[in-house]
């Protein structure tokens, strides 16, 4: 099973309320496509950091004269890196945006998650279903 952070957005009672579930742990998307995964979840500050970064590796590896091996070793570093913090980004940019960490779940994919949230939370099922 996997462990889902909960963020809410409220709104007025006129409009919906969101819910944003983030998974904890490694990011294999943001290791592989760190910037795309980034501007995919509308991070635009965080793509821009992410891209300002691996420019500022690019520099040393090329200001350095570095060998290819230990050149790769400092990409893959920074990939991992990525990976490593891409959901604690994410919670960041979620809670600038508005969104306010709820709860915590468990379940074996985003939906079944979200199915034991609102299992746990009637008032607010109610508030956005019905």
């Amino acid at each position: 099973m996997k462990v889902y952070t909960v963020h809410l957005q409220r709104h007025d009672k006129d409009r919906d309320n969101d819910i944003v579930l983030v998974a904890e742990g490694f990011c294999w998307s943001a290791f592989t496509l760190s910037v795309i995964w980034a501007l995919w979840h509308r991070m635009w500050w965080v793509a821009l950091g992410l891209t300002c970064v691996l420019l500022i590796v690019n520099g040393i590896i090329y200001v350095l004269g570095m060998d290819t091996l230990a050149a790769c070793f400092l990409g893959i570093g920074t990939a991992v890196l990525y990976g490593l913090l891409a959901n604690d980004l994410r919670r960041w940019s979620l809670f600038r945006v508005g969104f306010l960490e709820n709860s915590v779940v468990l379940g074996d994919n985003q939906d079944e998650a979200l199915a034991h949230f609102l299992d746990e939370a009637p008032d607010i099922a109610r508030e956005i279903y019905w």
